[in-house]
């Protein structure tokens, strides 16, 4: 089969940075992004133990009374979206699916005016029971975490042996009409390098739309290396060995995946090339944690407290300076190659994907 061309250069915004003073303006960075997407985490808990993001043993909980109550979920995303110009929300975790409010926040997302773009990103387990209640709160999409159909590789790569649970929440998903159902995955050398062809067989039979995913550094106990890493190249050589790829010309905007076209399309393959093909220049990202704090990156080193001045009193255009203030400060780059480079202390899980 043709081996696909390297991946292109991202393209990077060269707007200028308008100014912005306290009380108007969106999030907008001193490099000219503005953050239109808001990825929010539901809880730190999660019910697999993936081995990229924790330990077997789990990791400590926060507490419950330094989490955001469901009303200050609401409250901080209605800010997002009507003062600061916030156009997509998604939902994350951890896993979403064990927030009990969950229904009930994403029916209060979809009720604002300008009304966002609804997504949620979940593990599936649980997915088959509420799916339908989430369609009909107004959730538009999802996305499942899955990185292999092997049920022994997903009980070593999980610590659970939950694979029925996933493949049934996706199934219940797409028929709910929660489409088009995406499927994540990230594969790790000598684990679950050979499910790539049979992950995108099984996307393309169903109609979901598969992104790979390279593994970045998130994880709670710091193994990530770059050289034991399965980067976009090598995952784009196995899936050339067996379907031809070829780039879709479609414009990628600020999307993170790069799509190509399988066997002439229309169905589509994605990778999103975090650490080898860097996307930072068209990100357009913020990021609210369970406990209430905005990561302007992913890979940010520091947070800004919203909670504490939340439950202090104050007001939505106080909260709403706090949030421009922070994503003034976000940097050009997540840094990942630079030797001074450090991994952010909160993993994958505590910050939300």
């Amino acid at each position: 089969m043709t081996t696909p061309s390297p991946l292109p250069d991202p393209v990077v915004r060269r707007t200028p940075a308008p100014a912005v003073s306290p009380g108007s303006g969106g999030l907008v960075d001193r490099h000219g992004r503005v953050a239109t997407d808001l990825r929010v985490s539901l809880t730190d808990r999660c019910n697999l133990r993936c081995t990229y993001c924790m330990p077997p043993e789990g990791l400590q909980w926060l507490p419950k009374v330094e989490q955001l109550t469901d009303d200050e979920v609401v409250r901080l995303v209605r800010i997002g979206v009507e003062r600061l110009g916030i156009e997509e929300v998604r939902f994350t975790g951890g896993e979403p699916l064990l927030r009990p409010g969950l229904v009930g926040i994403v029916e209060a997302a979809t009720a604002l005016t300008p009304r966002p773009e609804v997504s949620l990103t979940t593990n599936a387990i649980g997915l088959a029971r509420v799916a339908p209640a989430l369609a009909a709160a107004g959730l538009d999409r999802i996305n499942v975490s899955l990185d292999t159909l092997d049920r022994e590789r997903f009980t070593a790569l999980t610590h659970r042996d939950r694979l029925d649970d996933v493949l049934a929440g996706l199934a219940v998903a797409h028929d709910a009409g929660l489409t088009p159902v995406k499927v994540n995955a990230v594969l790790l050398r000598g684990m679950n390098e050979a499910d790539a062809v049979p992950l995108l067989d099984f996307c393309l039979e169903r109609g979901y739309q598969l992104r790979f995913i390279e593994q970045m550094p998130l994880d709670a106990h710091h193994a990530w290396t770059r050289g034991e890493m399965v980067t976009a190249e090598d995952i784009l050589e196995r899936l050339s060995a067996a379907h031809e790829l070829t780039p879709d010309t479609e414009e990628r905007g600020s999307a993170p995946a790069e799509r190509w076209l399988v066997d002439g399309g229309p169905a589509t393959v994605g990778v999103i090339a975090s650490v080898t093909r860097s996307f930072c220049g068209t990100c357009d990202r913020t990021r609210l944690t369970a406990d209430g704090q905005i990561r302007n990156c992913l890979f940010a080193r520091e947070e800004s407290d919203l909670r504490t001045a939340m439950r202090e009193g104050a007001t939505d255009d106080e909260l709403a300076d706090r949030w421009r203030i922070a994503t003034l400060a976000k940097l050009p780059g997540h840094g990942i190659d630079d030797p001074s480079f450090l991994q952010p202390s909160r993993p994958m899980s505590a910050i939300g994907g």
